[in-house]
């Protein structure tokens, strides 16, 4: 497990894998390699890059001491939720999951469901039905909060005392809020599931994805996984996340402040029907601030008057912000959801991610664009 000194996890992020030996690089250099000089037992050191890699080694430090937990990076997101259906699944009958959530975690399940567990969707919020399936037999409890792309808010607190009652291990997907803004393994997760693509790196210029866990047989499961199946994260793409995370606190705590400040402003908005940014929602707000107490990420959606094709005029008349998929960018991007074939949004709803420009410029933009 990843020791921290009594430092804060911001720190961490910003001297996860520098060396301090004198004349060492004050940014770790990317191992651009497929292979290393050994000899003897192979577990005495790198020495092939499906195995290991010391790029590696720097990202799972620095995102281990977020959540005081060791770390596994993949090649995607997708690849890192194949891994834990994989670990998780065998011996059980069911993955329930939720039915609002990623939609390509819901089809994943399903395409490993000859391998593993029957998928289930269930309601999150609904926790006398997450009960009552948990009840119908060994299961895992896939579990997402902010959920994507509605932005529901689950009480982790109270699932993870459900999914331990009935035995199951709980995971949760922390894209959304990252492990600075919620920690799923302080509320009874067994590992926390990252898409590093989005926020945690922050920059639209990779993919990989991680998870987080502090359970060692689990930690050697995902990682025999992770070398067997070859969903490995190349070495550019780690030193890229790795420079990234330095900046992960100061980008979120803007994002999330943007965001709060665009969903209020939609919310009065007389063409927006409603909004969904766990900000604003009275429903869960209590839960949010309890589990989220540092802001609330950088991601929204709303859904407007006219239907898809209004929706559509909207992001195509921004200025500012780029009409694209994916979120936690430095650039504001926004999509109409419903877009992607299989995707249950509404077919109005627009989802935005705040970046990093100045909220007047995006709200400005926003209400040019809403005309």
């Amino acid at each position: 497990m990843t020791e921290q000194p009594g430092w804060s996890a911001e720190s961490a992020l910003i001297h996860g894998g520098t060396q301090r030996e004198s004349g060492e690089p004050m940014v770790p250099p990317p191992a651009l390699t497929s292979i290393f000089v050994s000899a003897g037992d192979p577990a005495a050191g790198p020495g092939y890059t499906r195995n290991d890699n010391p790029t590696w080694a720097a990202v799972e430090t620095s995102l281990g001491a977020i959540e005081s937990a060791d770390a596994v990076v993949f090649g995607s997101g997708q690849a890192a939720s194949m891994a834990l259906m994989l670990a998780l699944a065998r011996g059980r009958d069911r993955i329930l999951l939720p039915r609002d959530g990623y939609y390509n975690a819901r089809v994943l399940a399903e395409r490993l469901r000859p391998h593993g567990a029957e998928p289930v969707p269930v309601d999150l919020q609904d926790l006398a039905g997450v009960e009552r399936e948990l009840g119908r037999g060994p299961a895992l409890l896939w579990a997402e909060t902010p959920t994507n792309p509605l932005l529901r808010v689950a009480d982790l607190t109270a699932l993870g005392r459900l999914a331990a009652a009935a035995g199951a291990p709980m995971i949760v997907d922390n894209t959304v809020a990252t492990g600075l803004l919620q920690r799923p393994l302080e509320f009874g997760a067994v590992a926390s599931l990252y898409s590093l693509t989005k926020s945690a790196a922050g920059h639209s210029d990779l993919i990989m994805g991680a998870v987080l866990t502090r359970d060692p047989e689990l930690l050697a499961e995902l990682r025999s996984w992770r070398t067997l199946g070859g969903g490995i994260a190349g070495p550019m793409e780690s030193w890229l996340a790795l420079r990234s995370l330095k900046t992960l606190p100061l980008r979120i705590e803007r994002q999330s402040q943007t965001a709060l400040r665009i969903a209020a402003y939609l919310t009065g908005h007389p063409r927006v029907t409603a909004v969904h940014y766990p900000g604003t929602c009275a429903e869960t707000l209590a839960v949010a601030r309890a589990q989220m107490p540092g802001g609330f990420g950088p991601l929204l959606s709303f859904e407007v008057t006219g239907g898809a094709a209004a929706a559509d005029a909207i992001v195509a008349a921004a200025r500012l912000i780029v009409p694209a998929t994916s979120f936690g960018g430095a650039e504001s991007s926004w999509e109409r959801r419903g877009r992607w074939p299989g995707e249950q949004a509404p077919a109005s709803l627009i989802r935005m991610s705040a970046g990093l420009e100045p909220a007047d410029d995006l709200i400005a933009d926003i209400g040019h664009s809403l005309g």
